[in-house]
């Protein structure tokens, strides 16, 4: 025990052993190499405010919808973030069964959970779960891997809504709308198929 309080605080076990020989007084010393302590903000009940987003998740890329809404849901893009704490705003993503993937990952991308019983492992596409009866569980499951697990992550978590289709049940808190392709041109899937005019259609034999 002796050795690990040498080993943790060796100026305060050699002052003391000066203050012994010499009698030589330290009080001020002592104080700050005992109690100095690490400052951690700290995200007070007062200083938070709860804001609403609404992203429409229509052709926006998986991977970066997840990263933006989940620095959202842990707060931070505010100057009051606390890491312990939740300080984190709600976040409604509306469109689920249009998220966008890139490369081949709609077909080749796969989940697997385990029923948890012999054989019991199974297996889904992202095109299986997206065009299957809850196609808003692809987002859920991409943010909920970017944030920590633990009470804290559950807890952040809670803030996420996600809705199949272009309606949701939340108009009274007037959340505010977040455009994605705005923030960064890449945040959207270019799409393969674009409408061609009837003329040039025509002019190029369609």
């Amino acid at each position: 025990m002796a050795v690990c309080l040498v080993r943790k605080f060796p100026l305060v076990f050699t002052l003391l052993s000066l203050h012994n020989e010499t009698n030589f007084e330290f009080p001020f010393i002592l104080e700050r190499a005992v109690y100095t302590k690490r400052y951690t903000p700290s995200c007070f009940v007062s200083h938070r405010e709860r804001r609403w987003f609404v992203i429409d998740a229509e052709g926006v890329v998986l991977g970066r919808l997840a990263s933006f809404v989940a620095n959202v849901l842990r707060g931070k893009n505010k100057a009051i973030f606390t890491p312990h704490d939740d300080c984190g705003d709600y976040v409604v993503v509306i469109n689920a069964e249009k998220v966008g993937l890139t490369g081949k990952k709609r077909k080749d991308k796969v989940y697997h959970w385990h029923t948890g019983f012999p054989g019991g492992l199974k297996t889904r596409t992202a095109d299986q779960i997206l065009t299957g009866k809850h196609p808003e569980r692809v987002i859920k499951k991409a943010v909920e891997r970017m944030i920590p697990r633990g009470p804290l992550g559950s807890k952040v978590l809670r803030k996420l809504k996600v809705y199949a289709g272009p309606t949701h049940p939340h108009e009274a808190q007037m959340a505010q709308v977040v455009d994605m392709a705005k923030l960064n041109a890449k945040n959207v899937v270019e799409r393969a198929a674009i409408a061609v005019p009837e003329n040039a259609a025509s002019a190029a034999g369609i």
